[in-house]
């Protein structure tokens, strides 16, 4: 966004005349890194969407906008070189920092330059509290008095912008980057309470009753729950009770992302979102539960329109609703009936991801039901999407009527599934069951498309004479993790799935015969998609009702017991190594 010119000048005026901020209090160190990417930085090497950058004794900061230089800006780097924290570490981070106030610090480009967007202040107002005893240590006094002068200039920016942040996880950052600063700075503490209020009213103007999102992006809902526990717990260390209506929220957030939550950790890819960062809900479930959070245990089975079946050591999550609506359709993805699968901590059946990050003709394809683990019809998805960059790639039309029933047995995890996205154009509906065993080492599924009334019978039929009587083609799809290696059997009639583990899974579809084909994995930091496999059943539907059934099961051969140490390949997995995601 960009501020008038007057907000420009009067902010440019504050850069020559602000006094240096007064660090009162610092609040606890709860901003967690990883130190082997901090050693990896004090080694000059930076993993910048997906390709190695060398820069010693800095960090590669660009005046380029864009997502790269976004996270570079937000110094969410900061924590994992606090988390190595030793001399080296020190002095890399007290050198960068040095180098950005330089370049970027001192009020150029106010509200226009790519490290001056609110959330990306905000960011770097909690980081730089946050790891003030980390940066300040050792430090010459010039250098300080420059930092706590750009502080302050950082401050009074967000106390004139915050508030026109854009609205979301946007708004939510930078009223938090207020919040440390009225928590830790002299001065600041009466204005505590608005600031508090401002955040809780941030977060409530974007959640709805049940604390989801209209988006149904479950890394977003992640992000915004990491944000407000960050504040509740800066809150309580130095003594201050948040709100009871903020921390009902944050239960209801927890409660919902405990359902969103794979077998590994990472979160359902649905709808704009990846599986998050690394340890990213842990952290901030675990940061719940010591505010008095209740269980770290899921007691749902259904949340933001997601389904999970859970058993043994797999998971199984499900797009049980329909695509979202208006506004907040800009990202959504015609995913309905779709499914994920993870085993243990290695993901088995995805999606293929967001492509929004990789341009225009990534971000329309990634949004196809071709792109997801269900059935779509050749040339047509379950929701379809305006075209041009007015429209944002609007949502059209999907399915209006989603159905959905989830059973616990002993023996087994069952859903029962449908949607109407397929009735206005070929009057068919898809109906999917998916029955997951109660050791979690087999899912069987049921897939069906039926045309039922009149009307819908008639559709059908005017779609099977388009094919010459050749039958409506569909395909099932099952696209694969990277990871997992899958080759077809000496009979061709299966397909074997190989994860790091050691774990071999059998894909069998009586009467019918698999296809390996090409897929991609698109992961966000990444420059480029990642190669993959899928599974594919290849049919055509000649009749009011067609059915296809299929299993997934653990072999005999797979280990029972795992020690599955191994190191993930982290240009395959789907945890960002970048330094781009702070």
């Amino acid at each position: 966004m960009r501020l008038g010119l007057a907000e420009r000048l009067r902010l440019r005026w504050l850069a020559r005349n602000l006094r240096p901020a007064v660090l009162a209090t610092l609040p606890e160190p709860r901003l967690h890194g990883l130190p082997a990417r901090g050693a990896d930085m004090v080694a000059g090497e930076f993993l910048l969407a997906g390709s190695l950058v060398h820069a010693p004794g800095t960090l590669p900061f660009s005046d380029q906008a864009g997502p790269v230089q976004g996270g570079l800006h937000g110094f969410g780097w900061l924590d994992d070189l606090a988390a190595l924290g030793d001399s080296a570490a020190r002095k890399l981070a007290q050198n960068a920092l040095q180098d950005w106030i330089t370049r970027f610090g001192q009020g150029q480009g106010l509200g226009v330059g790519p490290g001056w967007l609110p959330h990306l202040v905000g960011r770097r107002v909690v980081r730089w509290i946050g790891h003030s005893r980390f940066l300040l240590q050792g430090m010459e006094p010039a250098a300080q008095a420059r930092f706590l002068q750009s502080l302050a200039l950082h401050v009074a920016y967000l106390e004139h912008i915050a508030a026109h942040a854009e609205l979301g996880l946007a708004r939510i950052e930078a009223q938090l980057g207020r919040l440390y600063a009225a928590l830790s700075l002299e001065g600041m503490a009466a204005r505590l309470p608005d600031m508090h209020v401002a955040l809780l009213h941030a977060a409530q103007t974007l959640l709805g009753e049940d604390g989801t999102l209209a988006s149904r992006n479950p890394e977003e809902l992640l992000e915004i729950f990491a944000q407000l526990v960050l504040a509740a717990q800066a809150l309580a260390d130095q003594g201050h009770v948040p709100e009871p209506e903020f921390l009902g929220l944050l239960d209801k957030m927890a409660r919902a992302l405990r359902v969103l939550r794979h077998a590994d950790g990472g979160l359902a890819r649905f709808h704009g979102g990846g599986r998050g960062r690394e340890g990213a809900l842990g952290t901030a479930l675990a940061g719940f539960a010591q505010l008095g959070g209740g269980t770290l245990q899921p007691a749902e089975t259904m949340a933001m329109g997601y389904a999970r079946l859970a058993a043994g050591r797999s998971t199984v999550l499900i797009d049980a609703a329909a695509p979202p609506q208006g506004q907040a359709a800009a990202r959504a993805h015609a995913s309905t009936l779709a499914f994920e699968m993870t085993s243990n901590r290695r993901p088995l059946i995805v999606s293929c991801g967001d492509g929004c990050d990789f341009g225009p003709d990534w971000h329309r394809a990634s949004r196809a039901s071709a792109s997801h683990s269900t059935l779509a019809l050749e040339g047509y998805s379950s929701a379809r999407f305006a075209s041009g960059r007015k429209s944002r790639l609007e949502l059209l039309d999907g399915p209006r009527k989603v159905g959905v029933q989830l059973r616990h047995f002993a023996h087994a995890r069952t859903a029962s599934l449908s949607h109407d996205g397929y009735v206005p154009s070929h009057g068919l509906e898809h109906l999917r069951h998916l029955d997951l065993s109660g050791d979690g080492r087999a899912l069987s599924g049921e897939d069906m498309l039926i045309a039922t009334t009149k009307a819908e019978r008639r559709r059908f039929e005017d779609a099977l004479a388009r094919s010459g009587g050749a039958g409506v083609a569909f395909a099932l799809r099952f696209h694969l993790h990277p990871d997992a290696r899958a080759v077809l059997d000496e009979g061709g009639t299966g397909v074997r799935v190989t994860l790091p583990s050691g774990e071999v899974w059998a894909f069998l579809a009586p009467g019918h015969v698999p296809q390996l084909a090409p897929s991609v994995y698109l992961q966000k930091g990444r420059a480029n998609a990642c190669e993959s496999q899928q599974i594919m059943l290849s049919l055509r539907a000649t009749d009011y009702t067609t059915q296809i059934n299929w299993s997934l099961a653990m072999t005999e051969d797979s280990p029972r017991v795992l020690r599955d140490i191994a190191p993930d390949n982290p240009l395959a997995a789907d945890r960002p190594q970048d330094m781009t995601q702070g």
